[in-house]
């Protein structure tokens, strides 16, 4: 595989997932920095779809040259709504990822789906909001963590995973999708064939719905770190994508 040239080369945009944190594309880092390619992995503030997709729009515009967004789990709704009208993402990956698409709300789609066991898994708390009144976020079970969200991994990772995840806002499930970027642009999506989380019927509906490239790995929701190379081959495929699609609008 050829990557486009430094200088037409996309920035990768990394964006993690609800229940973790930017650490989680770790794998999946030092195999794009090991290939010359520019990447970042911002926090996603898991505070709510709308301001999530608002926070990261805001990253994706200060981000200069084109950009390839990727989004695990949750953040592949952020990362669609954000890269609507976004003039210089040119590619979208989902890696176990939700892709909605407008007006639809990510718990009531999730919950059809027959492979998650995700909700059972979810404990509620409360925290104060900006506004000093009381909301909900949600946790995930540490005792469940390992099964639900990485059977493949050491259970010792999964210990440590569940002991450092982040809440997400119960803002994140219930806002609803604005339009979505995959409608406008060339999309991959990782499958995760032992999805437990988002579910992997779910997130193989969605990426086919969503016209994007799949690509099915057998492995647990947190497919990017137990097979970050595998992972790493997508995102390196759609860079050469766009490349080429580059070269050919420069040429023609």
């Amino acid at each position: 595989m050829n990557p486009t040239t430094a200088s037409e080369q996309p920035t990768v945009v990394l964006v993690h997932g609800a229940f973790a944190d930017a650490s989680s594309w770790t794998g999946v880092i030092e195999r794009l920095h090991s290939r010359g390619i520019k990447v970042t992995a911002p926090a996603n503030p898991l505070r709510g779809l709308t301001s999530d997709s608002a926070y990261l729009k805001a990253i994706l515009d200060q981000t200069p040259g084109p950009v390839i967004a990727v989004g695990h789990s949750y953040a592949g709704a952020v990362i669609s709504g954000a890269a609507h009208g976004a003039t210089n993402v040119v590619g979208l990956v989902f890696v176990a990822a939700f892709a909605p698409d407008e007006g639809e709300v990510l718990g009531e789609v999730a919950a059809m789906s027959n492979d998650s066991i995700l909700m059972a898994a979810l404990l509620p708390q409360r925290y104060p909001s900006a506004n000093g009144e009381s909301a909900t976020e949600f946790v995930a079970d540490p005792a469940k963590f390992h099964d639900t969200f990485g059977a493949d991994l050491p259970a010792q990772t999964g210990a440590v995973l569940a002991a450092t995840q982040r809440p997400v806002a119960d803002a994140a499930f219930s806002d609803p999708a604005t339009r979505p970027a995959w409608k406008d642009l060339p999309s991959w999506a990782v499958v995760a064939t032992g999805d437990r989380a988002a579910g992997s019927d779910l997130t193989r509906s969605m990426a086919t719905r969503a016209g994007s490239k799949i690509t099915e790995i057998d492995g647990s929701h947190l497919i990017m770190i137990s097979q970050p190379e595998a992972v790493t081959e997508v995102i390196l495929e759609a860079i050469a994508f766009v490349g080429e699609r580059q070269l050919a609008g420069t040429l023609g």
